[in-house]
């Protein structure tokens, strides 16, 4: 019976480190595929606007709630936001975030107001853009 319980013992732990083995090898990523550019998360590049210390009197005065009127909301942000289309609209950057970010910051207004409401799928739309 002891040599029955050793030989179950020894089975069980050479089963558990092949397959604890198997698992640590899949569980990481591989240098080889970052290097060939297939990267998970590519990072982003900094905005080259600085959001930070903007004045955001012009939407916080016009886009109050509990109702936020789409109209006004939208013609306040994209008062605001039209002059950094361009840097808004660039997804290798991080702009939008940083800007959505502040504006919810210092409005305290729910997450995704203006993304839902003031842009269409091609992104922030401004008069005078083609």
């Amino acid at each position: 019976m002891n040599l029955n319980f050793l030989s179950s013992s020894l089975f069980l732990f050479l089963l558990l480190s092949v397959f604890s083995s198997l698992i640590s090898d899949s569980a990481f990523i591989k240098s080889e595929t970052l290097a060939n550019g297939r990267n998970l998360l590519q990072k982003k590049k900094a905005c080259p606007v600085n959001f930070e210390f903007m004045n955001y009197t012009i939407i916080t005065s016009q886009c109050k709630g509990p109702k936020y009127p789409p109209k006004k909301c939208c013609t306040a942000f994209k008062e605001f936001a039209c002059p950094y289309a361009d840097e808004l609209n660039d997804l290798s950057n991080d702009c939008a975030t940083t800007m959505f970010s502040y504006i919810n910051l210092y409005g305290k207004y729910p997450p995704g107001l203006f993304a839902n409401r003031c842009q269409g799928k091609g992104g922030l739309k401004c008069p005078g853009q083609i």
